[in-house]
């Protein structure tokens, strides 16, 4: 790595002209958010009735694509702030856009509970609003307590992606000859002159936050399980939840965050900053945490059996034989088979294999939260109460539209802000020249 690499990432930002394929994109972004508006808008304005949901399958496409993207989100928070107390270098490389990652993947997983109330015009009700009729949230309910963990979630990733962005901010407000451009970047900056006195209150404040976010981690995931732990429904009431969910979210979240580095790396000319060594560890991390996902599956499979209620059994078994056991199958193909290619120093260094991988990844961890929501609701303890769950092209829409959301997101951050951290690239380019001339 030199100092004319470090440079290319400001120049994406402020001088470079977008590619023809990076306004493509951007375009087809939109595209995909101008569908989730007219989802939202046709929904707010006609009722939950438009989605697929009904008796028994009350949870459908909302809080699968729910589950999905706070899984999603969990990656660059473990990236930056548990790899950050580890000192893990390797880190720096990929940090910033995992946790610009994090920040929108939340933003479109709390969309959906807003979306599933039916009623959104009282989402505050959620809240412990000073209310003189004495009707506080339900405080044993797990769907009170996702409102909590989420939102503190998101401001803890918020404040910690800010404060790591307060020095770049500042290099970008030296830099630019808009007018405009350092009025902007300057008020962001706020006012950082990169004195030892600012260093030293940075490296605090930093520390604190990634403390602060690596127990999140832990903790806004298990949360999320406990929706369906807290219940007494055949394939929810499991103790195991809190731990499968937790390694399944890291296990998603590095995924996307292979999916975005590998394109990062081969069209924006980030090779020299992200490395096929960066590739490797973040496939190996993969590799751990699908095995970990792996061995789940077959505790879940051999917990229905041990706890030899035939209820549970015939959960379990309609997952794998029932109507839905395509996707079963898939979600086993893509989120057990597909990360055994990493066991390939090869297949961890290649730019295709590593996408393809990941893309199949993110089907598959879809794949598993439908299964486990629908498959346990359309076939519940009485075969008269049993249906079957269809969704609607609404349903569609919104999880398109989701899509939409992020990849408009996340472009217009590209575009603006660095994708990777100029200041710990320039403390790891110092420290590569300090151990050189050690060792002459």
């Amino acid at each position: 790595m030199k100092e004319q690499d470090l440079s290319i990432i400001s120049e994406w930002v402020l001088l470079r002209k977008k590619s023809s394929g990076f306004l493509g994109l951007l375009g087809l972004s939109s595209l995909l958010l101008l569908v989730l508006g007219l989802t939202v808008y046709y929904l707010f304005t006609r009722g939950v009735g438009v989605f697929g949901i009904n008796i028994p399958v009350v949870w459908g496409f909302d809080i699968t694509n729910f589950v999905w993207w706070i899984g999603i989100g969990h990656a660059g928070t473990f990236i930056s702030a548990f790899l950050l107390l580890m000192r893990q270098n390797w880190r720096s490389s990929i940090n910033r856009f995992a946790e610009a990652m994090t920040l929108f993947a939340v933003t479109c997983a709390g969309l959906f509970p807003v979306l599933h109330l039916g009623r959104p015009q009282y989402l505050y009700w959620l809240l412990p609003y000073p209310d003189t009729m004495g009707t506080w949230p339900q405080w044993r309910s797990p769907l009170v307590w996702d409102v909590f963990a989420v939102t503190t979630y998101f401001l803890v990733s918020l404040l910690f992606w800010y404060v790591g962005l307060i020095p770049d901010l500042a290099v970008l407000r030296d830099q630019t000859t808009s007018r405009l451009k350092q009025f902007l970047y300057g008020i962001f900056a706020l006012g950082w002159r990169g004195s030892v006195r600012h260093w030293e209150h940075y490296q605090v404040v930093y520390l604190l936050l990634a403390g602060l976010a690596t127990a999140l981690v832990v903790s806004v995931h298990s949360v999320v399980s406990l929706d369906f732990t807290a219940s007494i429904v055949p394939g929810w009431h499991s103790t195991i939840f809190p731990p499968y969910f937790v390694a399944g979210a890291i296990f998603s979240g590095f995924a996307m965050v292979l999916t975005i580095a590998v394109p990062l790396r081969t069209y924006f000319g980030f090779k020299h900053l992200i490395t096929e060594a960066h590739l490797d560890k973040a496939a190996k991390l993969i590799l751990v945490t699908g095995l970990i996902v792996a061995y789940s599956y077959v505790m879940e499979g051999f917990t229905a059996w041990y706890s030899n209620s035939s209820f549970e059994k015939f959960t379990w078994v309609n997952r794998a034989l029932g109507p839905y056991a395509p996707l079963f199958w898939l979600l086993l193909v893509c989120n057990v088979a597909l990360p055994q290619f990493f066991w390939s120093a090869k297949c961890r260094k290649n730019g295709a294999i590593l996408l393809s991988v990941s893309l199949g990844i993110q089907l598959g961890m879809w794949a598993e939260r439908f299964v486990i929501i629908v498959t346990s609701l359309h076939r519940n303890v009485m075969p008269s109460r049993w249906g079957m769950y269809y969704p609607t092209v609404w349903d569609w829409g919104a999880l398109l539209g989701s899509i939409g959301l992020f990849g408009f997101a996340f472009l217009l951050f590209l575009a603006f802000i660095p994708a990777i951290s100029i200041s710990e690239m320039r403390k790891l380019l110092s420290e590569e020249k300090s151990d050189a001339n050690t060792n002459k």
